[in-house]
């Protein structure tokens, strides 16, 4: 089997030109997801071997459509654009990519810079609430992230209007990063143009895993959603409905194992119905920084354990490389459309771990299944 790439194995080093655009197309490959770029590296050793292999996996699936895969001249051509407006890509192994983030599931292999990379390297909060926010609601975010930042952490949020911009506004001089479902080039809502600007030019940074010039759709906002969560150490929901997009924050945060903390609001105020949902979860109640700082400092002072890292061969799987059409018909036998835990699927199953694996990643190239957090998956659609 070949080697993981060398380049990705050492902090402090970062991929090569020719490796860099090897990752782009491959993340950018139609059905290649973070998870199906993890496990094609790691049986594959280098982004380019993955890419030559990809016809082939996806036709053992039997699927009648082609597989899609991203030409060297479309990734060249999206770092040109992206490097034209000072942006750069950091890569899930380089030093500038969020320690936390290299922790979650699903962690994006490839994501797009614009502003000061270093600030993803710091220890972050993450805020997020309602768009349509109150007035108090709004001057307690300005307070809670304003004294979170002056306490030296980087606040991280979405860029949305409401509480997002109020997180954002009280920590520009600090440092701050906008997460964006689109392209970093596309800036959502377009009355957020100055402050994303601001963001910039006073060492915060705008981030995304989504090609340049993308516009977002409404299935983005949720992986969106997941990377806000995945670089910070706790989440804080401030006047959330109780079925939005705050929530799914929240849960993916819990997922991850991050802190969830919730500022409690009137019964009587639909947009506080969320946040007291999740205090009656389990979400930590707060009504200062001084709570949020107690919580993550112990967490601020361990130093992040890897997960999933691109490096020392840890993560190398044995796959089988020509399973049977018996397992294959086993698999399909078993799977639904309710995600179902990878684990569970061999001791149903019976099928050995290298062929299961193997067949998960010829069904997903090839569209038939997609994967969920919490290393599951499904049929797809």
């Amino acid at each position: 089997m070949s080697t993981v790439d060398p380049l990705a194995a050492k902090p402090g080093i970062r991929l090569s030109d020719d490796q860099r655009i090897a990752w782009l197309q491959l993340i950018r490959s139609e059905n290649v997801g973070p998870s199906t770029f993890r496990d094609l590296i790691n049986h594959f050793g280098t982004a380019a071997a993955a890419l030559e292999a990809l016809p082939d996996l996806a036709a053992r699936a039997n699927s009648k459509k082609r597989i899609r895969i991203a030409v060297r001249s479309e990734a060249e051509q999206e770092l040109q654009r992206l490097t034209q407006t000072g942006g750069t890509t950091v890569c899930l192994g380089e030093a500038d990519y969020p320690p936390a983030l290299r922790t979650a599931d699903g962690a994006p292999p490839v994501l797009s810079v614009r502003g000061d990379t270093q600030i993803l390297t710091r220890h972050s909060v993450a805020f997020v609430g309602s768009r349509n926010s109150s007035l108090a609601g709004v001057k307690l975010t300005k307070q809670l992230a304003g004294q979170t930042a002056d306490a030296g952490y980087a606040i991280i949020s979405g860029l949305a209007r409401g509480i997002d911009s109020a997180a954002h506004q009280a920590s520009l001089s600090q440092g701050t990063v906008a997460v964006f479902a689109g392209g970093v080039d596309h800036i959502y809502p377009h009355e957020n143009t100055r402050l994303s600007d601001e963001i910039i030019s006073n060492g915060g940074a705008l981030v995304s895993e989504m090609p340049f010039g993308w516009k977002p759709r409404a299935q983005d906002f949720p992986r969106r959603n997941r990377i806000v969560a995945g670089i910070a150490l706790g989440l804080v929901v401030v006047e959330a409905a109780k079925r939005s997009g705050s929530l799914i924050s929240a849960r993916l945060a819990n997922e991850m194992g991050r802190l969830v903390f919730a500022v409690p609001g009137s019964p009587l105020d639909p947009r506080s119905e969320g946040a007291n949902h999740l205090i009656k979860q389990g979400a930590q109640l707060i009504t200062s920084a001084d709570d949020i700082l107690r919580a993550i400092e112990p967490l601020a002072n361990e130093p992040l354990q890897s997960s999933y890292t691109l490096d020392e061969g840890s993560n190398k799987m044995e796959l089988d490389s020509d399973p049977s059409q018996t397992d294959r018909e086993k698999l399909l036998s078993a799977l639904g459309h309710t995600p179902t835990d990878i684990d569970e699927l061999l001791r149903f199953t019976e099928i050995t771990p290298g062929s299961l694996h193997m067949l998960i990643l010829e069904l997903d190239l090839a569209g038939i299944v997609e994967r969920h957090s919490g290393n599951r998956v499904s049929l797809a659609g």
